[in-house]
Order: structure tokens, then sequence, then C-alpha cells
């Protein structure tokens, strides 16, 4: 009898409520997303301080990100997973704020927000959970059809770090150039990126590999039999916009390199993933 549930396909209680707030803040955060793409595009003026719509749209993002996530996974390996990431994203950032390590010369400014210890935008822990967790969501989608070799965990670990990177890419010129919430300052370097020196994206490589390392335990499914579930492609849908986001506002600015860069990196990603779940 405790299997008849699971097999017409019904879900418990606890089940229903997750997928309802997942509903809901998702609906939330494409409202938000819809303001701040209105404001890219417009001289949208809203009430209230600058930059809360996009403020909004990263909180109710990482709500309905661990929510989509604790459908899955038991909420406690969840919430733990979270709070490793934050921790250590939010960290790195911050020594890297205070001596340029190990992302390069980095400063926050006022217009993203209230800064932790003078040094560290609010927002960065919240955006590496959204961006690892949901690069960790895509790649899972691409190894879909091999998640039974041996060496899986290795590779979703490899892709999640590449794919966490690639998201930092199309993010740099959008943050540092067109919303300018953090600067760069020179470096002897030759290649920069959106203003970002080469040293950034190691940084970021360096990052997401220690936290996948640290949280890719607590993001297993320990059960005897874990559920046979249908692809998710819900952190698909966050990663494509999120890319989205920045491709737009970096063709806002005129920056076609980096516009192109991100729409030719979300149709390449589409198609692995895609490839993957349907495999």
């Amino acid at each position: 009898m405790s299997n008849a549930a699971p097999q017409s396909g019904r879900l418990s209680p606890t089940e229903q409520l997750q997928r309802f707030v997942q509903r809901i803040f998702t609906a939330v955060a494409l409202a938000a997303y819809a303001l701040v793409m209105a404001g890219i595009f417009s001289d949208l003026h809203l009430p209230g301080k600058p930059g809360w719509p996009e403020a909004m749209l990263l909180l109710v993002t990482t709500v309905a990100t661990i929510a989509a996530l604790s459908r899955h996974l038991p909420a406690q390996n969840v919430l733990l997973g979270t709070a490793i990431i934050a921790f250590i994203g939010g960290l790195a950032h911050g020594v890297g704020a205070a001596t340029a390590i190990p992302f390069g010369p980095i400063n926050f400014t006022e217009n993203i927000g209230p800064r932790i210890l003078d040094l560290l935008g609010w927002p960065m822990p919240l955006l590496w959970i959204v961006i690892v967790l949901n690069s960790r969501g895509v790649a899972r989608l691409i190894l879909r059809p091999w998640r039974k070799l041996r060496t899986y965990g290795f590779w979703l670990i490899g892709i999640t770090t590449l794919l966490t990177v690639l998201f930092d890419a199309a993010l740099e010129p959008f943050a540092a150039v067109v919303k300018h919430y953090w600067l760069w300052q020179h470096t002897r370097l030759p290649f920069t990126w959106g203003g970002a020196p080469v040293t950034n994206f190691l940084g970021w490589l360096l990052t997401a590999g220690l936290i996948l390392a640290f949280a890719t335990p607590a993001l297993i499914d320990k059960r005897i039999r874990p559920m046979q579930r249908p692809p998710d492609y819900h952190p698909l849908l966050v990663w494509l916009l999120g890319v989205g986001l920045c491709a737009a506002g970096a063709a806002s600015h005129g920056l076609w390199f980096a516009t192109g860069f991100g729409i030719g990196l979300m149709i390449v990603t589409s198609v692995f993933a895609w490839r993957g779940a349907k495999w």
C-alpha cells in the first residue's frame, strides 16, 4: 500500500506544497525579470530605490532554486549544501575584495547595495547559490545518459564548474560595465573581459571546485533506491534566463561581442542539455 502513491503518479501533501512554493516564487521571479528587462531597454522609472527589481529578482530566484531542489532531496540536505555554497563563495569574494586574491583587484561599488564589512556586496553569496545550483542542474541534464557510469560524479563536478565559469563570463560585462556593481583595477595582464582580468576566471574556477568538493556530499541522493524522475528543466530555465539577461544588458550598451558570446552560450548549452534530457 505504501507504494500506491508513487505508482499512480500522485504527489504527497509535502510534495504538493513544495511544488506550489516553487511555482509561486518562479512566477514572482519571472515578473521581476520582466521589470529588469524593461528597465534595460526603456527609461522605465519605478518608485522606490534604484535597483530594487534586480534585488528582488535575485532573492526570489534564490528561493525558487532552493524550493525546486528540495523536491528531489531532503530539505536539510539542500539547506546544508546552500549554506556551504554561500559561505565559501561569499568568503572568497570578501577576501578577494580585501586582498585581490583569488579573483584580482575588485572593488564593490555602491550600485550593488549594502556591503558586508564595507567590502563584500550583499548579493554575492546569493549569486553563488543561484549560479552553482542551477549550473549543477544543467550539468545533470547534459550527463543524464551517462548517470550510471562510475566516473559520473567527477564529470558532474567538472561540467558544473565549467558552466559556473561560463556564466560568470556572461555576467562580467553586464555587472562591471553596464551596471557598475563592481570595478576592476588595472593589472599587468594583457587580456581582460568586461574589465575582468584572467585571474578572475581562474578564481571562479578554483572557488567553484572548492565549493563542489564540500557541498556535493549534501547534494547526493543517498536513498537506497532513488526515485526515477523525469528530467528537471527548472535549472536550465533559470540558467538560460540569467545568461539572456546579461546578453540583453550588453546589447543595450553596444557590447556586441559580449552579446554574441551570451547568445552563443545559450544555444550551445540548450542543445547539449536537450540532447541529454531526451537521450
